[in-house]
């Protein structure tokens, strides 16, 4: 990556030390071997944020069953961290069991492009998602005003991950695709042979195509 350039996919997420609610952290080094979500949110004890982290928490067992951890971040000092924790415990009932990034110099956010000063001089609610080689895989902003679909977020690491152990593309709101429901999409033939043999092995039922260019099948 580019000195002074924010992150872009297919790019390695910067390496950066960071301070959070769990100590002194290296990323991407300390995720090694695991995807990751890093988020960002505006800032500690706001209405939005809150939700956002209640249902990154209720669903953390399931990325943690898709091999993914999850790291938050804010400009915050790690003392508001661990005293909203602390709140959403108390008064919420939920106990948030993953690493918060406090960014209090700003630093992080400059870095991965976080600051949006036509929205504010907080975080915006960034995501990205990185794979166990560090490569950034996805990156997703909202803004302040608009709190993030969490299951969205699930749905596009389990879909990453079977892209890439599968070989395959992933059609519009997989797995409820309007044309092929579960099915995911074989990459397009990239010559005349290939096209051909596609539409043979259509006839032959390895899998169905609306033409050479559109195949699909089932896993």
């Amino acid at each position: 990556m580019i000195e002074g350039k924010i992150p872009l996919l297919g790019e390695r997420f910067p390496d950066l030390e960071v301070q959070t609610t769990n100590g002194r952290m290296k990323l991407p080094n300390d995720f090694a071997g695991r995807w990751f979500v890093l988020f960002s949110h505006p800032a500690d004890f706001t209405p939005v944020c809150t939700t956002e982290f209640v249902a990154f928490q209720k669903r953390y067992d399931r990325f943690k069953a898709m091999n993914c951890e999850l790291i938050g971040l804010s400009i915050d000092q790690v003392f508001s961290h661990i005293k909203w924790k602390e709140w959403i415990k108390e008064k919420l009932g939920v106990e948030i069991q993953f690493p918060i990034i406090a960014d209090d110099t700003g630093s992080v956010a400059e870095k991965l492009g976080l600051i949006h000063p036509s929205k504010g001089t907080n975080t915006v609610r960034a995501v990205f998602v990185v794979d166990p080689e560090g490569i950034v895989r996805l990156i997703i902003y909202y803004p302040q005003e608009l709190g993030r679909n969490i299951d969205e977020i699930l749905r596009a690491v389990e879909a990453l991950q079977i892209s890439d152990k599968n070989g395959v593309a992933m059609p519009a709101n997989w797995p409820n695709n309007e044309l092929i429901g579960d099915h995911v999409i074989i990459p397009p033939a990239s010559n005349e042979e290939t096209a051909k043999d596609r539409l043979e092995k259509s006839k032959a039922g390895e899998f169905e195509c609306y033409d050479w260019w559109f195949c699909h099948k089932k896993l």
